[in-house]
């Protein structure tokens, strides 16, 4: 497949460029587009056969759900059965953003698209590309994360293009990726909303505009979930071919503690008498704790969530065998950054005692 790269400027967006591609998804050919999350790669939603084509060019199972994007909210009451006062609430305060909510779909929403489910999970992306690119397809668009499947999602032009091109018919190069984490996902099918994916629209959010908001259980279990009603509940993800291990203390939290950065020491100075290349995630503050190779994740815990797909994806390209990330506090949008990096561990966690 010869694939169709360009680049767009969000501050001057040529229209032409919006135009030839929004013609691609709603012709049903595939276009990889940037969001303020993470790059998706999209097709038409209410097309079955482009809905397919999102499967084969990512390698995902059949049966993990396509998350939809429109460009208004108006098209949200053309695709679900109803939109209840809660649904409209966190519209009104969190769209456009990184919030997906959980819709019961209309039959206009293939099976292909919902994953065979009877639910349909929409958001409406910030980013000013994403959104013209929508509207001038004129249909909404499914569109997951633009990586092969179960590897880190992609934050960057060149992840997208060395691991992408040949798959899709289009590449739309666009401006950064500012959260760096995909969006939050909350059900509102029973009496108290949960989160199925944790994200940049933290919990403490979702509470002040909901009240009773609580995280899902089975997203905090290793095993998969069998019903899956969201991307990101099956199957591992974020993974890099280095192997992770998170390592924290007693305190459930590794970022910066002596008796952590002596654990990884250790595990980085045994790994090496094996000839094994080892690495260190951290926040920027801690680097001089470690004697490894050391990439920080910033300063902030936002800063983390931004680069921490970044950082795993660049793991491979510079062949680390074994990497040891600090964990942190589960707290806020420290809930997302966890989740990310226990999916990319395989939860595989040391206490360092």
């Amino acid at each position: 497949m010869k694939t169709i790269v360009k680049t767009i400027d969000p501050d001057n967006i040529d229209y032409k460029i919006i135009d030839e591609f929004g013609k691609m998804l709603s012709d049903g050919k595939t276009v990889i587009f940037p969001t303020e999350t993470v790059y998706g790669l999209g097709a038409n939603a209410l097309n079955e056969d482009a809905a397919s084509k999102i499967y084969t060019a990512k390698g995902r199972p059949s049966d993990n759900p396509l998350l939809v994007h429109v460009s208004e909210i108006s098209q949200v009451y053309d695709i679900v059965e109803f939109v209840e006062d809660r649904a409209k609430l966190l519209m009104e305060k969190f769209w456009p953003g990184p919030l997906t909510i959980i819709f019961k779909k209309k039959p206009i929403i293939p099976d292909r698209t919902s994953g065979g489910l009877d639910t349909v999970a929409i958001r409406m992306p910030s980013d000013k590309v994403a959104r013209k690119l929508i509207s001038s397809a004129g249909v909404p668009i499914a569109a997951p994360s633009a990586n092969i499947s179960g590897r880190p999602s992609p934050t960057k032009a060149e992840h997208i293009i060395s691991d992408m091109d040949g798959r899709v018919d289009g590449i739309l190069i666009g401006g950064a990726c500012n959260f760096g984490v995909e969006s939050t996902i909350i059900d509102l099918s029973g009496d108290t909303p949960l989160v199925l994916r944790p994200g940049s629209i933290t919990l403490e959010m979702l509470r002040d505009v909901l009240g009773n908001v609580e995280i899902d259980p089975s997203i905090l279990n290793k095993d998969d979930n069998i019903n899956a009603k969201a991307p990101g509940m099956k199957y591992k993800h974020y993974s890099p071919n280095a192997d992770i291990f998170i390592v924290n203390s007693d305190d459930k939290t590794g970022a910066g503690t002596k008796k952590v950065a002596d654990k990884i020491n250790s595990l980085v100075n045994d790994n090496s008498k094996k000839g094994l290349k080892s690495a260190v995630l951290c926040l920027n503050k801690n680097k001089p704790l470690y004697n490894a190779i050391v990439y920080g994740l910033g300063e902030t815990y936002e800063d983390v969530a931004r680069n921490l797909f970044d950082v795993l994806i660049e793991l491979d390209k510079d062949n680390i065998d074994i990497a040891y990330s600090e964990s942190f506090e589960e707290v806020g949008v420290g809930v997302a950054i966890m989740n990310r990096l226990k999916k990319s561990a395989g939860y595989k966690i040391i206490l360092a005692d």
